[in-house]
C-alpha cells in the first residue's frame, strides 16, 4: 500500500508540491525532530512542531468547540507570526499546523505563507472559504497542505456544525483543492453521531474517488462551554477507531495519521512529550488546543519563543506531572489534576469567555486512549519505523 499511495499522490499533484512536502516536511522534520531529542538529554524542552490558532473567528458554531469563536476577533498579526515562525526556525523548525477559528479568514494567511517557502503548514479548515483563487494561491506557493474537516452526513453535518448546507460547501472546497492538484487531507473528529458513517472502508473509498490523499481520525473531547459529554467514544470505540486506522494504512491507497499511540501501540499525549505545543490567538502558549492556560506568550522575551518556551515553569510542570500520572489524555482522565496543575503553577485562563476554570471542574471523568493490556503495535511497517524513529515516545514515560 506504501507504493500504491505514493504512485497515486505522484499522479494527482505537482512534482514541485510534492518536493515541498518531501522535503520541508520530511527530511526537515526528521531532522527538527533529532535536534528536539539532543535538547531533551540537556534539559531543554523546546517542541519540534507548534501549532498556532491564528485567528479565533470561523463562520460555523460547532457543538463541543472549545474556540470562542462569537467573541470580538483576536488574530496574531503576521508581523508577531513571522517573528515567531523565525524564531522557531533558528532552532530546527520546519513545521507548523495553523489552526483557528477558521484559518482562510485571516487576511494575511497567503502571506504568511509565501513569507517562509523553507517551512511547511497544514492549515485546519472547513474548506468553506477555498475558492479557486485561494487554491491556486496555495499551489503557486507549494508549501502547505489543506486539512479539511468532515464531521459526518448533510445532516449530522447541519446539527453538529450549527448551519445547513454545511457539508456541500467543504465538499466544494475539498473539490477545489483537489483540483488545484493540492496535496489534501481529510479529517474527522470521531464522536457518536458519526463514528458508523465515517469510520468504515465505504468513506474511505469515497475519499480515495474524490482524490483525497491522507485522512486524520481524532477522538472527541468533551470540552468548553458546551462540552456535549453525550458524543464522547466509549473505550471499545477508541480502540475501534485505532484498529481501523490501521486496516486502512494495509489495504488502502491512503495516507492514514493517528497521532496519539507509539510503534508499540502504547499511548501517548504529544503535550506530556513535548513534541508538540499550542499558541492562542491571543498569543499565549498552552500546552495544546483544549487546555486554554497558559503562563506565557509569544511576545515574552521581546518575542524568543524558544527561550519563553524552554523556561516555562507551567509547561515543565505540566509535562512532569502527566507522564508520572498517565500515557493518555489528562483532562479527560483526571480533569481534577489538571487543575491541580494549573493552580499550582499559577497559570492564567487563556479564553476570552474566562470561564475555562469553572468549566473544568464541572468535568466529568472519561476514558481516554490509554488502555493498558489493550495495545494495538503498529502493523505497517512504514508507519511504525518512522514513529520509533522520529515521533512520539523519546523516553517521556518512566
Amino acid at each position: 500500500m506504501v507504493l500504491s499511495t505514493a504512485k497515486r499522490m505522484w499522479r494527482t499533484t505537482d512534482a514541485r508540491l510534492l518536493w515541498k512536502f518531501g522535503y520541508n516536511f520530511g527530511y526537515k522534520g526528521m531532522r527538527s525532530v533529532q535536534k528536539f531529542k539532543k535538547r531533551l538529554k540537556k534539559g531543554q524542552a523546546f517542541p519540534p512542531f507548534l501549532y498556532v490558532s491564528i485567528i479565533n473567528s470561523c463562520n460555523l458554531r460547532c457543538r463541543g468547540c472549545w474556540v470562542d469563536v462569537a467573541s470580538p476577533q483576536a488574530m496574531i498579526s503576521l508581523g508577531d507570526m513571522n517573528k515567531l515562525i523565525n524564531s522557531a526556525k533558528a532552532h530546527g523548525n520546519s513545521f507548523f499546523g495553523l489552526l483557528g477559528g477558521e484559518p482562510f479568514l485571516h487576511p494575511d494567511l497567503v502571506k504568511l505563507l509565501a513569507s517562509h517557502p523553507d517551512c511547511y503548514f497544514q492549515i485546519f479548515t472547513n474548506g468553506h472559504f477555498i475558492t479557486d483563487e485561494v487554491a491556486a494561491d496555495l499551489r503557486r506557493i507549494g508549501n502547505a497542505t489543506p486539512l479539511i474537516s468532515v464531521e459526518g452526513t448533510e445532516l449530522v453535518s447541519d446539527q453538529r456544525r450549527g448551519q445547513r448546507g454545511v457539508l456541500d460547501k467543504t465538499l466544494a472546497g475539498l473539490e477545489t483543492c483537489v483540483r488545484h492538484r493540492l496535496i489534501t487531507g481529510v479529517t474527522t473528529s470521531v464522536c457518536q453521531n458519526n463514528y458508523d458513517d465515517l469510520v468504515n472502508e465505504v468513506w474511505v473509498d469515497e475519499l480515495i474517488k474524490r482524490g483525497v490523499h491522507y485522512v486524520w481520525y481524532t477522538t472527541y473531547r468533551p470540552v468548553g462551554p458546551d462540552p456535549s459529554p453525550e458524543l464522547a467514544l466509549r473505550p471499545e470505540q477508541v480502540l475501534g477507531v485505532r484498529r481501523f486506522a490501521m486496516k486502512m494504512r494495509n489495504t488502502k491507497p491512503i495516507g492514514v495519521v493517528d497521532a496519539y499511540w507509539d510503534d508499540e501501540g502504547r499511548a501517548l499525549c504529544p503535550a506530556a512529550v513535548g513534541i508538540s505545543h499550542h499558541i492562542s490567538p491571543w498569543g499565549d502558549i498552552e500546552p495544546c488546543p483544549i487546555i486554554q492556560f497558559a503562563g506565557e506568550n509569544i511576545r515574552d522575551h521581546d518575542g524568543d519563543v524558544y527561550e519563553t518556551i524552554t523556561k516555562s515553569r507551567f509547561l515543565e510542570g505540566f509535562r512532569d506531572t502527566v507522564t508520572s500520572t498517565t500515557r493518555g489524555c489528562i483532562v479527560l482522565e483526571r480533569p481534577d489534576l489538571l487543575k491541580t496543575i494549573v493552580e499550582c503553577q499559577c497559570a492564567r485562563d487563556s479564553t476570552a469567555r474566562q470561564t475555562a476554570l469553572t468549566e473544568l471542574e464541572a468535568m466529568q471523568t472519561f476514558g481516554s486512549q490509554h488502555i493498558p493490556g489493550q495495545e494495538l503495535p503498529e502493523q505497517n511497517w512504514l508507519y511504525r519505523f518512522t514513529k520509533k524513529h522520529w515521533f512520539f515516545g523519546f523516553g517521556a514515560y518512566a
